[in-house]
């Protein structure tokens, strides 16, 4: 994998600098649809802005890279306060992925709880580890 690379993590109202071992691209999914959703509310989009900053600050935000097969991957499923992990593999072909974050964490664990920490009250998220090649 290389040398390890350095990240801000949040722990409680401190920063701290940690070891970072993987990358992982969060895809927001949604069904099948002919038409775009409508804009979020101002609310919506001031809590997400916030949920991103809080990414940002941590230095877990990062860019796109090609991903590992879905049955590596794991989803979290949004259904008012409760969050729900579901293993791969999704083998769905109805759903589109509508967004997405390439975030730089330690492990899985930790990707999926930033996420289960994202201010969306529906939908489903799918999580799944980038390909790492020696050198790149």
């Amino acid at each position: 994998m290389g040398e390890a690379l350095k990240a801000r993590a949040h722990n409680d109202a401190e920063f701290v600098t940690k070891e970072t071992d993987m990358r992982v691209l969060i895809m927001a999914k949604e069904g099948e649809q002919t038409q775009a959703d409508a804009p979020p509310t101002p609310e919506a989009m001031a809590e997400f802005m916030k949920f991103n900053e809080e990414l940002v600050k941590a230095g877990v935000v990062l860019e796109a890279g090609r991903l590992h097969p879905s049955s590596e991957g794991r989803r979290v499923r949004f259904d008012g306060k409760k969050r729900t992990v579901i293993d791969g593999p999704f083998a769905e072909t109805k759903e589109l992925v509508a967004g997405y974050w390439l975030w730089q964490v330690r492990t899985m664990d930790e990707a999926l709880e930033w996420l289960k920490r994202a201010p969306y009250d529906g939908g489903t998220f799918e999580v799944r580890e980038v390909l790492e090649y020696e050198g790149m």
